[in-house]
């Protein structure tokens, strides 16, 4: 079989997989909280897989090794340490109460957990977080479906719009049939996907170097580029300092974890309040190596540019880092033709397995908390699927529209929306887990300042330079949790039986 055909059998082969995946569970969805949460059935290695792997996104096997290979293991280390960070300690503090917690007060989304704790009968509380959910993951979703129509476009020369939707339906497919389980048992497909993407290109890498040493000696070389304190400049071919201000700044990507609604879900998902210490482990440990992986396939690249075996890349285009190497992997054998179609695949994988689960989250926001929530829209289960199937579609058309234009800017909401969802959710969520005080007064407040200071931020503040020029989700996230303990504490405390329930989760942490 002529080799160029193996690489895209192998990416449809993956494709299909996914597809039958979401038909398989079709049958298992009796009700909106199987589609939105699974029944709370997730065993935990598909509890800490799907959560890391909606996580990524095309960020581990293009965005890491691209600024790796392009300024050296600083800025993409503080990042990787910060989310690393922030990925154990949202696991240790936050995993197992939100999963008793969210039970307890009867949610299935995120909106509806805020409104339920803090017993919020104006559902002010959850309108104001699905529609800042809609605001920033449409686009998020968007950039998913965009980065597929790039890949494509650029493997086969595919265009650009047929190859976006062509993706977009197949995302659609498996997560409007299957919800919310066949997301997460797709995730656990496509981490392990990821896995091999990024073991193989390591090896295949090292060899075509020349061996590991070769590739440290380079590193080494290269003024600023093997170091945590200093930053490889490409256009004076010197070094920078990197100061603590900027390392600050990376780090507080952790914080971001604290309010991500598609992973949240997977830990009010989980079947067994007493396992999520071996998700933790598991979690963990993958991503801690995967980014280590990752940086290093960037390091990788830059020696194979150095010696000739792929162009030398700049800017932008260093992302495309991964590719290079898997297209000229492909060209050796059939068998390397199979694995680089298999990385491909986990480059495919990290988009997809985060555009579902957005699209499931987004989904949830309007039919859950804004339709039946907020406007109080009565309907049978089994009209409530459908609405639920129909917001998704509507979610993901959506998406696709902002997604038309391959130049536009929605691939830089991707770390905004990081932000946005790090400020506002974060610091409410981190409050009404670990105080008994805060209220939904200090809720709502804090989760308006932490949605309006990313913005204001981003575009006016950190335009000034200096000590403002830092990532927003730091200053928005300190900002919202002193709102949120100002406003509850001097506004009325919470009701008894706000604290009655606050104390009875307290209780069953502790047995």
């Amino acid at each position: 079989m002529n080799i160029s055909v193996l690489v895209p059998i192998t990416i449809i082969a993956y494709l299909v997989i996914m597809v039958t995946i979401g038909i398989s569970f079709t049958g298992k969805n009796k009700n909106v909280g199987d589609f939105y949460l699974g029944g709370r059935k997730l065993g935990p290695l598909v509890t800490a897989m799907s959560a890391e792997a909606s996580d990524m996104s095309s960020w581990l096997l293009l965005g890491l090794p691209g600024v790796a290979y392009l300024t050296g293991g600083a800025e993409a280390g503080w990042t990787a340490i910060g989310l690393a960070i922030g990925t154990y300690l949202n696991w240790l503090f936050f995993a197992k109460r939100l999963r008793v917690y969210s039970q307890k007060v009867g949610a299935i989304t995120v909106p509806d957990f805020f409104s339920n704790r803090y017993h919020d009968k104006s559902k002010v509380l959850m309108g104001v977080s699905a529609l800042i959910i809609l605001i920033f993951f449409v686009p998020y979703t968007a950039s998913g479906f965009a980065a597929c129509g790039k890949l494509f476009g650029t493997l086969f020369g595919w265009d650009y719009h047929m190859a976006m939707i062509i993706s977009a339906v197949i995302i659609i497919l498996y997560t409007t049939l299957g919800g919310f389980l066949a997301a997460s048992f797709t995730d656990l497909i496509q981490s392990i996907v990821m896995t091999i993407a990024l073991i193989s290109i390591v090896v295949f890498g090292i060899n075509q170097a020349g061996g590991f040493d070769v590739v440290m000696d380079n590193a080494k070389s290269i003024a600023g580029y093997f170091s945590l304190t200093e930053i490889h400049n490409v256009d004076t071919n010197g070094a920078d300092k990197y100061g603590a201000l900027t390392i600050a700044s990376l780090l507080a990507w952790g914080l971001g974890y604290f309010g991500m609604p598609h992973v949240l879900l997977r830990f009010m998902a989980i079947e067994d309040k007493n396992k999520i210490k071996t998700s933790r482990r598991i979690a963990s440990v993958w991503v801690v190596i995967s980014m280590a992986v990752a940086i290093f396939i960037g390091f990788i690249g830059n020696i194979l540019s150095k010696n000739g075996t792929v162009e030398s890349l700049s800017g932008s285009d260093s992302e495309t880092i991964i590719i290079k190497i898997a297209m000229y992997m492909s060209e050796h054998s059939s068998l390397l033709a199979i694995i680089a179609g298999l990385v491909f695949a986990g480059i495919l994988a990290c988009t997809m397995s985060t555009s579902d689960s957005q699209l499931l989250a987004a989904s949830s926001s309007m039919s859950e908390n804004i339709l039946k929530g907020v406007f109080n829209l009565k309907m049978s289960e089994k009209k409530s699927m459908l609405c639920a199937r129909a917001v998704l579609l509507v979610i993901a058309v959506l998406g696709v529209i902002l997604a038309w234009n391959k130049d536009s800017s929605v691939f830089r909401v991707v770390s905004f929306a990081w932000a946005g969802f790090g400020a506002t959710f974060g610091p409410v969520m981190l409050t009404a887990l670990f105080w008994k005080r805060s209220n939904k007064y200090g809720a709502v407040a804090g989760m308006i300042v932490g949605a309006v200071m990313v913005f204001v931020w981003k575009f006016v503040i950190a335009t000034h330079g200096g000590v403002f020029a830092i990532y927003e989700l730091l200053p928005a996230f300190i900002c919202a949790l002193i709102t949120i303990v100002i406003v509850s504490l001097v506004t009325k405390a919470p009701e008894k039986e706000v604290v009655a329930e606050y104390e009875q989760v307290t209780s069953e942490m502790n047995k």
